[in-house]
């Protein structure tokens, strides 16, 4: 069911409302979309914030860790006095004081098989903040298996990747085919060991709000069966196709 929008709504999106592609029908679209998010860090921070700035209906939040030092400079929704807080909980706080017409949803608990059958089918699109590829598997096969959107995020040093997956629509390839299991290794994504520039994190988060955004209203382009890497050090942005890989998940 679409949301009506009234006076106060249609002053806050303006700017949005105003554009071709967008426009009321647009606007109630996004009002009415739910998205969840998994893992509120350098990622999921300005992918929470700016879909919420944009009026998505609802965000869920799915992280179970507590605000430190070394987070404040690249999560960008978290100051110094949070510091040993829950990131969800603060995480609700600063976004109902950006917009409370936006409904947030918090889930201070680590992600696992059982907890997220419970969850996914209350969300069209599936956000992945994730810093580890045990998550970031399951995310995939759960979002394959209940035909959800997915939109996958992985920063490490200066370096970003981003993929959409709309397995809703058709079959393509998924983050298996790209990423074989049994070989790769947490340590790429170790933002302690491997380190990172707290820029490429709201760089790369907000381009995953920014598809999800096109998909919730089905304009442009997005990565449907392609990869986005990014070397911001040097600027050099190309995109690649993911090949379908044989006797994998999203084959069967």
């Amino acid at each position: 069911m679409k949301k009506q929008l009234n006076k106060n709504l249609i002053e806050r999106f303006s700017r949005q409302i105003v554009l071709k592609k967008i426009g009321i029908t647009g606007q109630k679209k996004i009002l009415s979309s739910k998205v969840l998010i998994v893992g509120v860090g350098g990622l999921g921070c300005p992918v929470a914030e700016f879909l919420t700035r944009a009026g998505v209906g609802m965000i869920g939040v799915i992280d179970n860790d507590k605000i430190n030092l070394s987070n404040l400079h690249r999560q960008n929704l978290y100051e110094t006095s949070d510091i040993g807080k829950s990131k969800v909980v603060i995480l609700k706080k600063k976004l109902n004081n950006i917009n409370q017409n936006t409904k947030i949803k918090t889930y201070n608990f680590r992600l696992n098989n059982e907890n997220f059958k419970n969850i996914i089918e209350k969300y069209d699109y599936i956000v992945d903040g994730s810093d580890n590829f045990k998550t970031k598997f399951l995310l995939n096969d759960f979002c394959l298996k209940y035909k959800k959107n997915l939109i996958t995020g992985a920063i490490s040093k200066f370096d970003g990747h981003i993929f959409t997956f709309k397995f809703r629509e058709k079959k393509i390839p998924c983050l298996r085919c790209f990423f074989q299991e049994k070989i790769i290794s947490d340590e790429i994504l170790n933002c302690e060991s491997e380190g990172i520039l707290g820029t490429v994190a709201g760089i790369v988060g907000i381009i995953q709000a920014n598809e999800v955004l096109k998909m919730i209203l089905n304009i442009g382009k997005n990565l449907d069966g392609f990869i986005l890497i990014l070397d911001l050090l040097n600027i050099n942005l190309r995109k690649a196709k993911i090949k379908k890989r044989k006797n994998c998940l999203c084959n069967k």
